[in-house]
């Protein structure tokens, strides 16, 4: 999915993509104008992955509910985010029916038709950018069902652990420390 690594930072407008990891902080790429800066470890920032909108039964994953915006406006933009406060509440029932009125709030509403619009523009809101692809982790071997009563099921097989990224930076070669005169050892003379 192209969405997963879309962030909101707390102070700074628009949205951004993470580009990577720096040793105190990231790179980030602002979606609309493409330009790259670093953030740092203390700026607040939330994963739009990570935001969920309240239903009256359970939590909706943010980008369910730009699923629903997209089909319902045929993945072409939709209202701005200063629109009424009525039009705003309209754009949210047809977007989830069953949204909880009093947790999720005009201001609420408002992001998620400014944050739809600018993915719309930077190209992010396609048929195809709904579509989840598997991680290897989420990859799990299936087994056949032909067992018999009583016999023991074999463990499935996990997938293997990701390899740390190799290191950009050039390591400078360690050189071997050079030997220091040894030290004169002075013996005290008896009388």
């Amino acid at each position: 999915m192209q969405l997963e690594k879309i962030i909101s930072i707390s102070g700074k407008p628009g949205l951004f993509k993470l580009v990577s990891q720096l040793k105190n902080g990231f790179i980030v790429e602002d979606i609309s104008t493409k330009k790259k800066t670093s953030i740092s470890n203390s700026s607040q920032v939330s994963l739009l992955d990570n935001i969920a909108m309240f239903t009256f039964d359970k939590e909706v994953p943010l980008f369910e509910v730009f699923e629903n915006v997209a089909k319902n406006y045929d993945y072409k933009a939709t209202i701005s985010h200063k629109s009424s406060g009525d039009e705003l509440r309209a754009f949210m029932t047809a977007s989830l029916p069953n949204y909880d009125v009093e947790r999720v709030y005009e201001s609420d509403i408002k992001k998620l038709a400014q944050w739809y619009n600018l993915l719309h523009r930077a190209g992010y809101i396609t048929p195809e950018s709904f579509v989840k692809t598997e991680t290897p982790s989420e990859v799990v071997v299936a087994e056949e069902k032909t067992e018999e009563p009583g016999e023991k099921k074999p463990a499935a097989k996990k997938a293997p652990a990701k390899k740390a990224a190799p290191k950009t930076e050039e390591v400078a070669e360690e050189k071997p420390a050079a030997k220091k005169p040894a030290a004169k050892k002075t013996t005290k003379k008896e009388d």
